[in-house]
């Protein structure tokens, strides 16, 4: 069987359960699903950036309007478990957990607990983190020690 580590950011859509599932043809895939609530403050400007240069207008305007830190972690929770039940109900094994840690020293240690035989970070297109090489992806190149595999999500948060 195949292990992935999938981290996520919000609720899989039926289009990216299609896409993580099929990723490996015929093949069992066991998905050790990571989500990390929506962070504090210091992302809101990132996310609002990231809003303006997808023209999003509005979008920018109502990042103050999202829970955030602790006031997350209940969407977050059952964004998970609608994940969960989504990879299930595809077929594919699947358990998950809320990230409570920096969210690279969490997916270093799944990957080296279950030994994973890749990582898929599946989000939203952060604009200004992937220019400096600054998203999960690109730090996670460095430090997991299996292939990392970068997608972007099927629709927004």
């Amino acid at each position: 069987m195949f292990t992935s580590v999938l981290m996520i950011e919000k609720a899989l859509t039926s289009a990216d359960v299609e896409f993580v599932t099929t990723l490996h043809g015929d093949e069992d895939v066991a998905f050790h699903v990571l989500l990390q609530p929506r962070g504090d403050q210091a992302d809101r400007l990132l996310r609002a950036i990231d809003d303006v240069a997808l023209g999003e207008l509005d979008d920018a305007a109502r990042e103050g309007e999202v829970p955030e830190g602790d006031e997350a972690k209940g969407p977050a929770e059952q964004a998970l478990q609608v994940s969960l039940t989504a990879l299930h109900q595809a077929g594919s094994a699947a358990e998950g957990k809320l990230i409570e840690d920096h969210p690279l020293n969490a997916l270093k240690a799944l990957v080296d607990e279950v030994k994973a035989d890749e990582v898929i970070v599946l989000t939203d297109p952060h604009y200004v983190e992937e220019f400096f090489h600054r998203d999960w992806a690109s730090q996670a190149r460095h430090k997991v020690g299996v292939p990392v595999l970068k997608l972007f999500s099927h629709s927004k948060a």
